[in-house]
């Protein structure tokens, strides 16, 4: 979606706002790998196609259990330290696209969801922050 232009401004711009190095290498670096890791896991778990959209079983565990949408928290994570990491102001624009494009997602998804998985999505929607939180806990 905003990968290459992400990467292609980012290159191109590098180096040319004046961040600390420990804001570049030692904040967003790490933040970069951490968010990259977290992506591509998913996509192993899931495989490409349930990554993709896919109908298949709703997954309410490992990171889903505090984020209904892991990956998408973790693709923001990647594009903002992307953006810190190369210091370059001309690829801000394009993170900007990013984020918001990755914030209205699971809007859209989320019907989906709902048609699919019915009651189990309402129960999981329930107790399951959209983006970041602790799970709530339902008293019985």
């Amino acid at each position: 979606m905003v990968a290459g232009p992400a990467i292609w401004l980012a290159v191109s711009g590098w180096g040319h706002t004046p961040l600390p190095g420990w804001v570049r290498y030692g904040l967003a670096l790490p933040a970069f790998i951490v968010a990259n890791f977290v992506v591509w896991s998913a996509v192993v778990r899931f495989g490409f196609d349930k990554t993709s959209g896919a109908s298949g079983k709703l997954v309410t565990s490992g990171l889903y259990r505090y984020s209904r949408n892991p990956q998408y928290v973790a693709d923001i994570l990647m594009l903002l330290s992307w953006g810190l990491l190369s210091a370059s102001h001309s690829v801000w624009s394009v993170i900007g696209i990013g984020i918001v494009t990755l914030l209205l997602a699971p809007f859209a998804e989320e019907k989906w969801l709902q048609e699919a998985h019915g009651e189990q999505f309402t129960d999981y929607s329930r107790r399951t922050p959209r983006f970041l939180g602790m799970p709530v806990k339902r008293s019985k």
